[in-house]
């Protein structure tokens, strides 16, 4: 594998980014909803302004878990199969490249847009939140905006297998929305559904453990369990034991959603 070739097509594909001001986009995005959430989070409350960082970090937990998967996915979904339809992948296949290191160009590249956009959409909240709570608050915040970070890379990596194994961008597109729906809408329902089906007397405990097979709710897990004072403000605390309260533990499993998908696109896109 030349990893001459992989940055190589990676540049191109994150200068395609910049160009059409995509990251740009993102980051706005970003940087309204996040500012608009940590400052009136409390309105409900009777309260206006930066709270405290636990309660700025558990208001943008939601936002980021909605937010960042459907941008990932709607990022990625046509990497591949984008240029089987132009009829570019041929091309490109002719070239001294393999599959392998032109589908991990792609994906560094879009990674890369997309780490940038996350980082540069939540710097100014860290600004001011550096303003109000100095370092101490500052550090956890950066460990929120990493495991972000890993959040999006995840649903990439899945977006990118959808690419693979589809021929057509709009059943790709539709199976990334569908994907959307699954683990940010309907997995945790059907969780619950089945505990108060049986009353909570089977599964009690395997259910915690079946968190792990949805990305958002690890990094649901990952942000809840960093601060004490944020474990209070979920449901979460109640079914998930202290076993899994490991910052390096989740982010081990982040990595292995960010992996394992890729590795897949990769065995599906062999000749």
């Amino acid at each position: 594998m030349e990893f001459t070739q992989i940055f190589t097509i990676a540049a191109k594909e994150f200068r395609d980014r910049i160009r059409n001001r995509w990251v740009l986009a993102v980051a706005l995005v970003f940087t309204v909803f996040s500012l608009a959430i940590a400052y009136f989070g409390g309105a409900q409350q009777g309260t206006v302004g930066f709270r405290s960082i636990e309660f700025t970090i558990a208001s943008l937990v939601s936002l980021v878990i909605y937010l960042i998967p459907l941008i990932a996915l709607l990022l990625g979904f046509d990497a591949i199969v984008g240029e089987r339809e132009r009829g570019s992948l041929d091309l490109l296949l002719s070239l001294p490249i393999t599959r392998l290191e032109l589908m991990l160009g792609k994906y560094l590249g879009l990674a890369a847009a997309l780490t940038l956009s996350t980082l540069a959409g939540f710097g100014l909240v860290a600004v001011l939140l550096y303003r109000q709570f100095s370092w101490a608050g500052l550090f956890h915040y950066g460990g929120f905006m990493i495991s972000s970070v890993l959040l999006g890379l995840a649903f990439l990596s899945m977006a990118v297998l959808l690419s693979v194994i589809t021929h057509e961008r709009t059943r790709a597109s539709g199976l990334a929305i569908a994907a959307w729906f699954f683990f940010v809408l309907v997995f945790d329902l059907l969780l619950l559904g089945a505990l108060v089906t049986t009353g909570g007397r089977y599964g009690g405990e395997a259910m915690a453990y079946l968190l792990l097979l949805n990305p958002a709710d690890v990094f649901r897990i990952l942000n809840v369990f960093s601060l004490d004072d944020v474990r209070t403000m979920y449901g979460l605390t109640s079914i998930v034991p202290p076993a899994l309260a490991k910052p390096w533990l989740m982010g081990a499993v982040m990595a292995g959603w960010i992996v394992v998908p890729l590795g897949l696109a990769s065995w599906r896109f062999k000749p």
